[in-house]
């Protein structure tokens, strides 16, 4: 009888648990709506989504073999949790067919297109470009090298590039010491810079003329996270299992530098929102390196009005950054609601930058 009621009060108190990360697992998953201005630390909390995810799941798969009734409060969170684990994980096919007058667009962090890397006197990143066979390309971190002949230069790209009969660059931020630019198989009608503050990141709209419709474009390089390479370093040593003092003031520092990114971002999300609610044209077009996962306050901001074309059309959990274990999706192409997306893909064929391209065919509705 003692031992009944012994396993009577560890099940209650694992069910306790269970709730204690039900709970997280909610508020990692609504915090996009928490204003990071307002709630800095909590708006951080997407970050734990697929943390918080894979525990709950585990209670679901324990309580159905141990306490069948038990396994309706994991059963209940992750229903409620559907969205948000429909657009961490979607899972949709590919189609061979795509229709006809689609273009295809490219969106690619090339981290300087590699450092301005040649392999056997080609750029890895350069030649990805031109086989790609896409009708308008959006880069961040453009930067060529002026001089070096053993670097890539601004020739090499406009000759691999030749095929695109439209291209704009602009330098990023304060110091101007990022860029970002476009190349188009159609033509670019405006470019103008986003007006928001930042050290060296920014945002760019372009009108574009597709056939009879004029699309508006928006190539987006928001603020980083300002991890130095020691940070990072830090970060792999905690994900590696680092002494108790070492997690504790390195989970700190990560913390505080990723509440003043948030903060940051949050400002230039606002001003892209704005933007697209204020466009003259009915299509519209976002995309680039938005630095923030499918679970923040960034991506919904920007996609409120908007559809995420990996959502909808991708499949998996499609990480598009590559370095330092920070395994997340923080590349973006979204549309409006009259545009369909097809295939979606963030491609993982290149890694010679630390994202990965994404790419996807755009159709009208």
């Amino acid at each position: 009888m003692r031992m009944k009621h012994l396993g009577t009060l560890v099940a209650y108190l694992i069910l306790a648990a269970n709730a204690l990360f039900a709970g997280l697992l909610l508020l990692a998953a609504y915090s996009p709506y928490l204003d990071p201005m307002v709630h800095p630390r909590l708006s951080c909390m997407g970050l734990t989504f697929p943390i918080f995810l894979v525990i709950n799941l585990c209670f679901l798969v324990f309580w159905l073999f141990v306490r069948f009734r038990f396994a309706l409060l994991a059963v209940i969170a992750l229903a409620l949790c559907y969205p948000q684990i429909h657009t961490y994980l979607p899972i949709n096919m590919h189609t061979k067919l795509v229709p006809e007058n689609s273009i295809k667009l490219v969106s690619f962090n090339t981290m300087a297109f590699g450092y301005m890397e040649k392999v056997k006197g080609k750029s890895p990143i350069l030649t990805y470009l031109q086989e790609s066979q896409a009708d308008i390309i959006c880069l961040q971190e453009y930067a060529t090298s002026e001089t070096a002949k053993v670097h890539l230069n601004q020739g090499d790209i406009r000759k691999g590039l030749k095929d695109y009969a439209y291209s704009d660059i602009q330098k990023l931020g304060k110091y101007g010491g990022n860029k970002i630019a476009i190349y188009s198989k159609f033509p670019i009608l405006s470019v103008r810079k986003l007006d928001y503050q930042s050290d060296s990141n920014g945002s760019v709209v372009y009108e574009l003329k597709i056939g009879a419709d004029t699309v508006t474009l928006i190539n987006n390089h928001l603020e980083s996270n300002r991890l130095s390479m020691n940070d990072r370093t830090t970060y792999e040593e905690m994900l590696d299992g680092a002494k108790a003092t070492e997690l504790k003031s390195g989970g700190r520092m990560l913390l505080r530098k990723l509440k003043e990114a948030t903060v940051i971002r949050a400002k230039q999300a606002n001003a892209v929102a704005e933007e697209i609610t204020a466009s003259p044209h009915r299509n519209i077009i976002v995309c680039g390196d938005f630095n923030d996962t499918p679970i923040s306050y960034t991506r919904y901001t920007i996609a409120r009005d908007l559809d995420d074309a990996f959502v909808e059309s991708g499949r998996g959990l499609g990480i598009s950054f590559n370095r330092n274990k920070f395994y997340f999706r923080i590349d973006n192409i979204l549309v409006s609601k009259n545009l369909q997306t097809h295939n979606c893909t963030v491609d993982r064929s290149i890694k010679s930058s630390d994202h990965y391209p994404i790419w996807c065919y755009i159709s009208k509705r």
